[in-house]
């Protein structure tokens, strides 16, 4: 008699055979889903099992090869909604199909046959195995479909657009509506200007004080204000750079009928004049980031570690005058109310102080973004991140934007800080100046002599 004869109907049906067989096909559903069907049980489910294993393994040994050689493609799949929606589909209909087939091998198997001990033994290993396979791939589907929501949460659908100069220059905006002041105000700017082909990558600082600001051509604002912004007033209680957002986005935006149809608002394309006008670069995307949603992103990452230099007080006024507590000087694991006072504090300290804070935590909170934090807290993630992060970049640039960012990590990335310490005076900035300093490192790199 053959083996899968006596797999199917065993001669000998001792506890000691039937454990030996129960062991076969448990151990067979395992390593080829429908195998153990058609050797001992319902053919026509084995081959649907089989074929479906089948098809599953190569689609994931696809998977592994597009990430080697075209990257690119696989991230654009993943992080579309059609992509997304297949994955999530794809992998609950593994699930149940493993839970169906697991079970009926099960059921064919004769484990109540099998010796005592076997049969628990069996039955707590093939259990596992349910629950590992059947969760992993339920959870993969689950994943898919929660990235799915959020992405279309926060990302536009809208035509990508193209690199500038061999470009792309991203707008940074970390926004803070603080009790101390009239709507929301960006207290940390920054440029990020990216080589479209290398993903070499420069960060431009831009104080929040920055004062007669001029405006890109063509600009509402530039003929409002010709001789820069606040140079004879404004329509704010301050003139400074971060307040152009406040003054645009309550009391003229107007000046922006379609900044609302393309995915953004008033204040955010005054601010884009704005930083266009100061460095010459020509902006094609922003983000904005809701410091106060940055706290509820912090919590759901379980804190975010910082090294504090020295010690930053959290104040119990509006007026930062009155010190409710300190944190104190030291590499300290922060929670979101924590971490924000550490970016906002003003408290003996200047802005230029503030920015290099809100630089290092920004840095610090990237850092926590692990494959392992983001998996095992991803819904807590996306939801907090749906309320951090507004932004024009398309859904569809996604996986160009996430395979450009995975060749700047290779890359130092460059800096420049519109600052006194880069002969840069906040009050009376020479915008020339300016330009040349920005031109010079967002420059192409020339390759050392001899280098290919």
């Amino acid at each position: 008699m053959s083996a899968t004869s006596s797999l199917r109907q065993p001669a000998d049906r001792s506890a000691a055979t039937m454990t030996r067989r129960a062991w076969w096909l448990l151990g067979l559903n395992i390593l080829l889903p429908g195998s153990a069907q058609l050797l001992a049980g319902n053919r026509k489910l084995g081959r649907f099992g089989v074929v479906a294993s089948f098809f599953f393994a190569l689609v994931v040994v696809l998977a592994l090869v597009l990430s080697a050689l075209a990257p690119a493609v696989l991230l654009t799949v993943g992080s579309s909604t059609i992509g997304l929606w297949a994955i999530a589909l794809g992998l609950a209909f593994y699930a149940v199909l493993w839970v169906v087939l697991t079970l009926n091998a099960w059921s064919i198997s004769g484990l109540a046959k099998a010796t005592p001990r076997g049969r628990s033994v069996i039955a707590a290993f093939s259990a596992i195995v349910l629950v590992v396979v059947a969760g992993t791939a339920g959870y993969g589907a689950y994943v898919a479909t929660t990235a799915n929501t959020f992405l279309s949460d926060v990302f536009i659908a809208a035509p990508t657009k193209e690199p500038i100069d061999g470009r792309y220059n991203i707008l940074l905006l970390g926004g803070d509506a603080g009790a101390d002041r009239d709507g929301l105000r960006p207290d940390s700017i920054t440029l990020a200007s990216i080589d479209a082909e290398t993903g070499e990558a420069v960060l431009i600082g831009l104080p929040r004080n920055m004062e007669l600001t001029p405006f890109v051509a063509g600009s509402p604002l530039a003929d409002k204000y010709p001789d820069g912004y606040g140079a004879y007033g404004c329509d704010v209680d301050v003139c400074l750079l971060n307040s152009i957002y406040t003054e645009v986005e309550l009391n003229t935006p107007e000046l922006y009928p379609d900044a609302a149809a393309n995915g953004s608002s008033p204040g955010i394309e005054a601010m884009r004049d704005a930083v266009e006008g100061i460095t010459g670069l020509g902006i094609q995307y922003y983000a904005l980031i809701d410091m106060q949603g940055f706290s509820d992103l912090i919590d759901s990452l379980g804190g975010v570690t910082i090294n504090v230099a020295e010690a930053v007080p959290i104040h119990a006024d509006a007026e930062f005058t009155i010190v409710a507590e300190w944190i104190p000087a030291g590499v300290q694991v922060m929670d979101g109310y924590h971490a924000l006072w550490y970016a906002r504090s003003r408290h003996d300290t200047t802005d230029y102080d503030r920015m290099a804070r809100q630089r290092q935590l920004q840095q610090a909170v990237v850092e926590q973004f692990t494959p392992a934090n983001v998996l095992t807290k991803f819904q807590a993630i996306a939801s907090a991140s749906s309320k951090v992060v507004t932004t024009d970049i398309p859904q569809g640039s996604l996986g160009y934007f996430v395979n450009l960012a995975s060749k700047t990590r290779n890359l130092p990335i460059g800096s420049l800080e519109l600052v006194p310490a880069n002969d840069i005076d906040p009050e009376y900035p020479d915008f020339d100046y300016v330009r040349e300093l920005v031109a010079d490192v967002t420059a192409p790199s020339v390759p050392a002599e001899g280098s290919e």
